[in-house]
């Protein structure tokens, strides 16, 4: 299961960091998602990049790290279908468009959208965050 990337020993503090024990699985899985910048990803994507990069990781621990990254702050969870959520190493406040059909999931410019005349929450709550998902599809010729 070795996993050689540059910024190894950053990851494993980043994990670290964040709360959580490194260990070897964890460590290669963060490697993978943190190593290409911003992205969005299933736990099915990650798992079959993983098995291509010969890290031996089931699913279920797939699903399990990205949940206890999410928890931890390192990552965004982004439910976009029923069944479907993606996970976003980018966790700052922004909105994203949704391809259909090829489930395609990228950032939308941030100064591209403005919500405005949010409701007051309940007492004893707050506004963690605002998501908006534009979903996208070819133009339908007439």
């Amino acid at each position: 299961m070795e996993l050689t990337v540059p910024n190894e020993m950053a990851i494993e503090k980043r994990v670290r960091e964040a709360g959580l024990r490194p260990t070897r699985q964890r460590v290669a899985l963060a490697s993978l998602l943190f190593a290409k910048g911003d992205r969005h990803l299933s736990a099915e994507e990650l798992h079959e990049e993983a098995v291509s990069a010969g890290v031996p990781v089931s699913l279920a621990t797939v699903y399990n790290s990205l949940h206890q990254f999410t928890e931890a702050g390192l990552l965004r969870i982004l439910a976009v279908e029923g069944s479907k959520t993606y996970f976003d190493t980018n966790t700052s406040d922004h909105h994203h468009f949704f391809i259909e059909g090829e489930n395609k999931v990228f950032d939308i410019d941030p100064g591209a959208v403005k919500v405005l005349n949010l409701p007051e929450p309940p007492e004893g709550l707050e506004i963690a965050n605002v998501d908006i998902v534009v979903r996208l599809r070819p133009k339908r010729v007439p």
